[in-house]
């Protein structure tokens, strides 16, 4: 359902030819109303799970038993044979026809501080300007698409707001939407004295002076003001959406009850509805110490929310349009430190892919017999945003950002796609 902004009755004058245009536009629509399903149903979308502190590529993606830094998880099968990972993944090791798993990721940052910017905005060259996230580099390329909700929308732990930072050099109105916990934004519904009427008038008086607060002020910050008061609007609208208490109880058990497995259905949901760019964060996987322990907690609700959603989406036959990314900010060392733990590695590391785009049922790269380097060809977070662009359809080579005139490549200019993964 295309749902329009708020707007001022000026807004509204058009010209003949954009009314021949619409008219046409909406003749088309009812004449070929599965032609407008079909166009709906090929719109790209991406979820990306970030596991926020660094998971372990040997408790999950890339299991060593019986060597040396191989831990105590065995390696099991999973339904593509040939093809194994850790014992803590079994419900994902069922989906396996469906997944692409990296294990030959070789990256610079060993700290948090800087390995969840580099990872997350791709490691362009210094170029003096901050990249912006890739939710809010695929709002940019993608748009919002016609759900009528922001188009990057982030479901965390914590507290939630709007988050301008992501957008970098784009302005803030590419930033994210983070719902804290799952939830909207507070103070997103109107006040019980107020009527819609009276909410109207409101913005029609805002709208008003925002004219005459832009006559001195930078467009982008000017764009972001109005996104803001728009998107709470159409929050409001689809409000329904965020009530976790509707879930039903079957998706629920097979998802989760803990926090990860909410989450995770919520962002079920938030696709289903249309939202182009859904990031999902779980936290805790810096395990310095007791990494076994923490792993074989941690592991297991990942491994089925995960594998329901990539089940739901299969079966839904939006796996052919969403693009599904989990993945942390660097792998952990094959050394156990003497706290029993696994410190920050970025030299050799896995993650997981599927969707759209993406060769299915296959691992792409490896690591050698002790898991300590990658064995072959290494594979930076640049060539995975050329990897992630192409498989939505934005060639990196033929596009390329405009920063007010400064012309930017839109993933780094010495990396390039992995063609093992692209389908």
């Amino acid at each position: 359902m295309n749902f329009s902004r708020l707007c001022t009755p000026n807004e509204h004058l058009i010209n003949r030819r954009q009314w021949l245009g619409g008219t046409a536009a909406g003749l088309l629509g009812l004449a070929c109303p599965t032609l407008a399903d079909e166009l709906k149903k090929k719109a790209k979308q991406v979820l990306f799970v970030w596991l926020d502190g660094g998971l372990s590529q040997l408790e999950s993606w890339d299991p060593k038993p019986n060597t040396q830094f191989g831990g105590p998880f065995r390696a099991i099968p999973t339904a593509v044979p040939g093809i194994q990972v850790s014992e803590l993944l079994p419900r994902t090791a069922k989906q396996m026809q469906h997944l692409a798993i990296v294990r030959s990721l070789c990256t610079k940052d060993n700290s948090h501080s800087a390995g969840v910017a580099r990872i997350q905005r791709g490691d362009p060259k210094n170029r003096g300007v901050t990249y912006p996230f890739f939710g809010s580099a695929v709002a940019k390329w993608l748009g919002a698409g016609e759900s009528g909700l922001p188009p990057y929308i982030w479901i965390k732990p914590g507290s939630g707001g709007f988050i301008p930072e992501d957008a970098g050099f784009l302005g803030p109105k590419y930033g994210a939407l983070a719902l804290g916990d799952g939830k909207p934004p507070e103070n997103l519904l109107l006040n019980k004295s107020l009527t819609e009427a009276d909410d109207i008038e409101r913005n029609e008086l805002r709208a008003k002076l925002d004219q005459r607060y832009a006559e001195q002020r930078r467009r982008e910050v000017v764009e972001a003001q109005q996104y803001i008061f728009d998107m709470a609007a159409q929050l409001r609208k689809h409000r329904a959406i965020f009530d976790q208490s509707t879930f039903a109880p079957k998706d629920v058990e097979r998802y989760g009850s803990h926090e990860f497995g909410r989450h995770m259905l919520l962002a079920r949901r938030v696709l289903e509805a249309g939202v182009r760019f859904v990031k999902v964060n779980s936290y805790g996987w810096d395990t310095h110490g007791d990494n076994f322990n923490g792993h074989a907690n941690l592991v297991p609700k990942v491994d089925q929310a995960f594998a329901s959603l990539i089940e739901d989406l299969a079966d839904r036959k939006m796996l052919d349009n969403v693009l599904v990314v989990m993945m942390s900010e660097f792998g952990r060392t094959p050394r156990i430190n003497g706290h029993i733990g696994r410190d920050h590695w970025p030299e050799a590391w896995s993650l997981v892919m599927a969707g759209c785009g993406v060769k299915r049922g296959v691992v792409v790269g490896k690591t050698n017999n002790l898991g300590t380097y990658v064995d072959g060809p290494e594979h930076d977070i640049g060539h995975l945003f050329h990897t992630w662009f192409k498989a939505l359809g934005v060639d990196p080579q033929n596009n390329e950002y405009d920063n007010n005139r400064q012309p930017l490549p839109i993933a780094h200019d010495d990396c390039q796609p992995i063609a093992e993964l692209l389908s």
